[in-house]
Parts: structure tokens; sequence; C-alpha cells
């Protein structure tokens, strides 16, 4: 469950537009329709490339990839991004939970840096329309995991009830931190999802951080007291996983070339949800996420060809029969 996105992208040769937009470089900013329509009259005069979309939405594309029966629970408008959106999740074979409103479908504004580095300036539109009371139970009923994305903690009551719903339908939930600045923007009612209903936690270094003051060790230690599984994600360093007493630290080998880090840790909880469906183990479930975040990290967006994907699912098969 998460904000359903249309992803505009394009590449800089400098991040003098960042500053002109006043976006912190590898952020994630929220803006309004205003500032939307100053960075779109930019993005006219650009190459750009356009993608679903979204924290849980490109999770979530990754998982039916692999060959899962994911749904989405989401909230678009009734305009082209709209049914851009609807139908690429539905050729997919999503299950798309959709919901229809009034404003525009949201766009994220997404500037890859020469060092391929994303900033995203995020325009949320019907997506932050969308209520705790449009949610039913039965909207959550038939699966076993329950993924949602940090980034919707703007709305408390939107969040805890999908949580709450998500218990009674005997799901796991799972929760993605988002970004270092929602982190610290919410501590407190993090901490409250996280205690209360969360049973794995995805996050990022800086995320970890922003939420415990640590660094990526002492912080997956702090969060592992809270919830059931904690995974920290070291970008080129690979992650850690915590369970229990469990502890694991996985390296992956470099990539040659990094072209936009857009959607890697998206692709890595992808991976690592697909192994947790399986049943395997954390180390495999873990590799299978830096499988895909390292495949997704080559490319500009979050689109990867079939030929790609066959490749990814080779690896899939060599590992587990490794």
């Amino acid at each position: 469950m998460g904000n359903a996105l249309v992803d505009v992208l394009v590449t800089l040769q400098d991040d003098s537009l960042l500053d002109e937009m006043g976006l912190p470089k590898g952020s994630m900013q929220l803006i309004n329709e205003d500032k939307f329509l100053k960075i779109s009259g930019k993005f006219s005069e650009m190459k750009t490339h356009k993608a679903t979309g979204g924290s849980a939405g490109n999770t979530i594309l990754a998982l039916a990839n692999l060959g899962a029966h994911p749904g989405f629970i989401g909230k678009t408008g009734k305009d082209d991004f709209g049914q851009y959106f609807k139908k690429n999740g539905l050729k997919q074979g999503i299950d798309m939970k959709l919901l229809a409103g009034d404003l525009p479908t949201g766009v994220a504004s997404t500037f890859i840096s020469p060092d391929g580095e994303r900033t995203f300036g995020t325009y949320l539109g019907a997506a932050a329309t969308m209520k705790a009371e449009n949610l039913t139970l039965d909207m959550f009923k038939g699966y076993a995991y329950l993924y949602i994305e940090g980034y919707l903690v703007q709305d408390h009551e939107l969040i805890l009830r999908a949580m709450q719903l998500g218990k009674e339908a005997g799901l796991q939930i799972c929760l993605d931190m988002a970004s270092y600045n929602i982190v610290e923007g919410d501590l407190e009612f993090f901490d409250i999802l996280i205690t209360k209903y969360v049973d794995v936690v995805f996050a990022n270094e800086e995320e970890a951080k922003a939420y415990t003051g640590k660094d990526a060790w002492g912080a997956i230690n702090e969060i592992a007291s809270k919830c059931s599984v904690v995974i920290v994600k070291l970008g080129a360093q690979g992650s850690c996983i915590k369970k229990g007493t469990e502890c694991i630290k996985l390296e992956v080998p470099p990539v040659k070339k990094v072209v936009d880090t857009t959607g890697a840790g998206d692709y890595y909880a992808a991976g690592f949800l697909y192994g947790l469906t399986c049943g395997y183990s954390l180390e495999k479930c873990s590799i299978i996420g830096s499988i895909l975040a390292s495949s997704v990290i080559q490319v500009v967006g979050t689109t990867l060809s079939k030929k790609k994907w066959d490749e990814i699912k080779l690896n899939i098969e060599a590992l587990l029969q490794a």
C-alpha cells in the first residue's frame, strides 16, 4: 500500500537545478501544485522518461515480475496518468485496488545527479486524498504480508487503520522507512508503529540513524528489540539483517556503472519479500534483494526488460541450488 505515483525522470548534467528548485540532494520533498508546475515547465525543455512509481508501487511491480501475485492499494486521479498507472499494473498481473479521486494523479519529479543519486520533488495529488475510511477488511484478505511505505505517515489515521486491518486479516506488517527527512519529521509516530504493529522494518543507513541516532549496527540492535526482523541497507556495502539473536552482514559485488539509484531500496525490499513468501533463509532473502537492487541501479528509472528479468530469475534459481 502506498502513494500511487507516476515517475517523470530527468538526468542532470550538474546539480544546479536542484538548488534552483530548493530541493536538497538525495531527499524526497513533498511539493505543492505551484512548484510542481514550475518543475514541469523545466522538464518540458529536457529529455524525460516516464514510469509507474511510488515506493510501494516499485516494490509490488518487481514482486510481480518475479512471479508473485501481489495486490496494490492506492488512489489515482481520473486522468491519463491514472490510466497509465492502472494499466501498467494490470499488465503485470497485479490486483490493482485503486480508488479514484478528483485531484490529478500524483507525480514524482525525479532528478538524477551525475553520480546516480536521485532527488524527488513529489506532488501527491489524488494519492494524498486516500483516507482511513476508504479502507475495508476485504482489501487485505488473501495475502501473507502487508508492505507499507513510510511516506504514508503524513496521514496517521490512514496508516494506523491499514496496519490494524492487516493484523485483523492475519498479515505480517512490513514498513519501509522511506526517507531520512520523513523519519526525522515524525519520530514519535514511527516509534508507535514499529513498537505496536510492525513485524519487518526496512531502512537504509540514514533512515536508521534518523530513527535511533546510532550507526548501522547500533541502530539495528535497537530496532530489533522492537520488532521481529530488521533490514538495514548499506548501499554499495550490502546490508545487515537481524532477527532475534541471528545477525547477518551481506556484502555485494561492486556494480560496474551506477546509472540511477531510483528504486534501489524498493527493489531490494521486493527481493527480500519474495524470499520470505517462499520460505527462504534470511541470507537468501537478502541475496535476492541485492540481485534486484544491483540490477535496477544500472538503468534509468525502474523498468527492467523481460530479458533482464529472465536473467534475474536464473540467478535466483542458481542461488537456491547452491
